[in-house]
């Protein structure tokens, strides 16, 4: 037989509602209060390293060039024309060798003046010497002539005397003979000093003749050393370089007409970042890789400012260089700074070029996540850096560049 069931009571109903709806909003709740889920990293895009204590050699590296030591550069002395090409680029050459020839016709001319000049100077030298000389001789004479006027008028002079004191001579005789001889002593006087005036004249117009001269002949050798120039020879044994002259072709004077180099003879000029070149100093050791070997060196140079973000660096080579050593060569250079004894260090992060706090991401769980820490970095080497707080020996590190994940202090390692 059938049972009738009573329907639920309306009140029931009510309270299973009621409880529902306190369940939802309680899981609502619990879900906002959750965290949200870390980021994830692919292992394989990340470069992890170890943090070790050991000794580290700091270095620093660049490229560079390999240039000759010695470099004679050869500019023209005087503008000129290109009448013949007695040499070619690459070519070894002899100290003296004939390069090239040129060719200034003005420039003959105005030699041709500066001896001329030279010539007339001199000339004029040899007239004025004459004519002081004569001058001289003449005043000498009237010097003697005076000096025998002078004797005879004091002879005169004190013969008067004698008569007048036996009364031979009149007063008026004897005063005129006393006047001839003072004449005669004055003449006597200023006719020496005029002859002392002469030879000091003659002396000093003499000496701005000859450096008249001097200076003429000066100009004249610069005016013979400019056409000699225009036959254009090696100034050192090496090889000729960059000589691109066509013939016909009008040199500027101070142009840089070609160069003589010594290839046996070369250096290593690199371009250290100027965040790593403050601790380069002159004579630290050096090694060069030219591609066909690594050869060993020091520093010669630092060029006091940077230029491009980069300073230039000279480091002389000691070891014999290889085969296709070649100057403007491409190579790469490493200078050892110093080496720095039982340290805590670690392979060289993306962002962290130099000493400061930097955050980095250690490793935790087994290193299947990361977590953001403060690490003090000290002094830096081309591959390592040394590590003062926030790490220990055994730590590992990603040394991957991280700076997208910025906002968060933990990411999973997937």
């Amino acid at each position: 037989m059938d049972i009738v069931k009573a329907p639920p009571s309306r009140r029931g109903r009510k309270v299973m509602i009621g409880a529902a709806v306190a369940s939802l909003i309680l899981i609502t709740i619990a879900v906002l209060q959750l965290e949200p889920a870390a980021p994830s990293v692919a292992r394989a895009g990340i470069i992890v390293d170890s943090v070790r204590r050991g000794t580290v050699t700091r270095e620093v590296r660049g490229p560079g060039t390999l240039v000759p030591e010695h470099i004679r550069w050869i500019t023209a002395q005087a503008s000129a024309r290109v009448e013949r090409l007695a040499a070619e680029s690459g070519e070894p050459v002899q100290q003296g060798a004939l390069l090239l020839e040129l060719s200034n016709p003005d420039l003959q001319i105005q030699t041709m003046q500066a001896e001329q000049q030279v010539r007339q100077a001199e000339i004029d030298l040899l007239n004025l010497r004459t004519t002081l000389r004569s001058q001289l001789l003449s005043q000498q004479g009237v010097v003697a002539s005076t000096q025998t006027q002078y004797v005879n008028a004091s002879q005169e002079a004190l013969a008067a005397d004698s008569l007048a004191r036996t009364k031979l001579i009149s007063t008026f005789e004897l005063a005129n003979r006393r006047a001839v001889a003072d004449e005669f002593t004055t003449r006597l006087r200023v006719e020496r000093e005029r002859l002392q005036l002469m030879q000091d004249a003659i002396e000093s117009q003499i000496a701005v003749q000859e450096a008249q001269v001097q200076q003429l002949k000066a100009i004249a050798e610069r005016q013979q050393n400019r056409l000699r120039s225009l036959q254009v020879r090696a100034p050192d044994e090496g090889v000729l370089q960059e000589l691109t002259l066509q013939l016909g072709q009008w040199v500027p004077e101070g142009t840089t007409l070609a160069k003589v180099v010594q290839p046996g003879r070369l250096k290593a000029v690199l371009r250290i970042p100027e965040s790593q070149a403050k601790d380069v100093s002159v004579g630290l050791a050096a090694t060069i890789d030219t591609r066909n070997g690594i050869v060993r060196g020091r520093v010669t140079r630092k060029d006091p400012s940077a230029l491009g973000g980069t300073v230039t660096i000279d480091v002389s080579i000691d070891d014999p260089l290889p085969a296709g050593a070649v100057p403007d060569l491409s190579i790469d250079g490493t200078i050892q700074i110093e080496r720095l004894e039982d340290i805590l260090y670690s392979g060289r992060p993306a962002f962290g070029a130099g000493t400061g706090t930097v955050s980095l991401f250690k490793l935790v769980d087994g290193g299947n996540a990361a977590e953001r820490v403060a690490v003090e970095l000290g002094r830096s080497s081309v591959n390592a850096i040394e590590i003062l707080r926030g790490l220990q020996a055994g730590d590992r590190i990603i040394l991957s560049d991280m700076t997208s994940y910025g906002a968060v202090d933990r990411v999973r390692i997937r």
